[in-house]
């Protein structure tokens, strides 16, 4: 039996000033778009700002429905949207922006499962990381260097041979 530890890093950031001025703006619009979200059941709003090679940030935020698995996360809105209408630029990182009206959310939330693998795809396809920003209304900041990182042992299309 091989026992392998799999882990990453992560950079915590307590104040925004410790930040370069591109991930400060880029987690400004994120939360921005996150005021538009459309959290009417779970009072849960997200907001995502996609930071392209080009320079254009493309923004999205979540979009819940009364039959939930309708509903769509702020991440894959921001990234399918940025493909739809800059296919083939790379995107260099996501920043995420998280609030809720029930409580007060003290950390920054993580994309959930389907948006890790939905980020992933893109990282995957473009060959290079995608560097992830996160944020809550208060408390730190975190950021890591790759949607991998979080991501470990990643389906990807080699498992259905197209490698």
């Amino acid at each position: 039996m091989e026992k392998r530890k799999i882990g990453f890093e992560l950079f915590i950031f307590d104040d925004e000033a410790e930040l370069s001025q591109n991930d400060r703006k880029l987690l400004q619009d994120a939360a921005e778009a996150r005021e538009n979200a459309y959290a009417p059941y779970s009072k849960f709003k997200v907001g995502a700002a996609v930071l392209l090679e080009n320079g254009e940030v493309v923004i999205g935020n979540n979009q819940e429905n009364a039959s939930y698995p309708s509903g769509l996360c702020a991440e894959r809105v921001a990234i399918f949207h940025a493909g739809a209408k800059y296919p083939g630029v790379t995107i260099k990182s996501v920043a995420i922006s998280a609030s809720s009206s029930k409580h007060e959310v003290e950390e920054p939330a993580a994309p959930c499962g389907n948006c890790r693998q939905s980020i992933m795809e893109y990282e995957q396809k473009q060959n290079s990381p995608i560097s992830l920003l996160l944020r809550s209304e208060k408390g730190p900041i975190y950021k890591c260097n790759s949607i991998a990182d979080i991501l470990p042992l990643a389906f990807n299309s080699s498992f259905l041979g197209d490698s």
